[in-house]
């Protein structure tokens, strides 16, 4: 039997596993759920990823493109002219206020990594990732600074359910960047 040529199917495998964590968590993330998800055989899965790690982080690469997709779009962040706490603020505010099971699927493969030493690499590509972007507005130091409060900010409104406050984050972004 001819094997059909599907280009698409690598793809296809880790959207099904970022599928398959948002409706099940991390828990029920197995080569064979994933497999069911993308309608595609067993051995599909296990020949682009290997281990279940191999698809966390290429599922955690992608996620990760949420909110870093944000700050590299919003060219006022660069401007020199512009209140860089009152940008970040109400990016922050937007990200969360949008579709949430998105933000949450984000975190929750980046906190995989706790458990999973495969995933730390590509959870610091994010904060990484960010704080290229703010070194062209502050120093390294404040940047990483920037990234550990926005980040915190929001697990802390994942974790709770409570509201974003952009004035707060505002203000405590202002004291770090002036």
């Amino acid at each position: 039997m001819a094997r059909r040529y599907d280009p698409d199917r690598r793809q296809r495998i880790i959207d099904a596993a970022i599928r398959v964590v948002g409706k099940k968590g991390i828990g029920g993330l197995s080569h064979r759920s994933v497999a069911a998800e993308a309608d595609v055989p067993l051995g599909s899965t296990t020949y682009h990823f290997k281990t279940l790690d191999d698809l966390m982080v290429a599922a955690l690469r992608q996620t990760n493109e949420g909110f870093g997709k944000a700050v590299r779009e919003r060219a006022s962040l660069l401007a020199p002219d512009a209140d860089l706490a009152a940008e970040l603020a109400q990016l922050t505010g937007e990200w969360l206020g949008g579709d949430r099971t998105g933000v949450e699927l984000e975190y929750e493969l980046y906190l995989a990594a706790l458990r999973r030493p495969a995933l730390r690499p590509v959870a610091a590509e994010w904060c990484a990732s960010v704080e290229e972007i703010l070194v062209r507005r502050v120093d390294r130091v404040t940047a990483r600074a920037v990234v550990a409060l926005l980040d915190g900010i929001c697990l802390q409104v994942l974790l709770t359910g409570g509201e974003f406050d952009e004035a707060y984050t505002r203000e405590m972004l202002r004291r770090m960047v002036a």
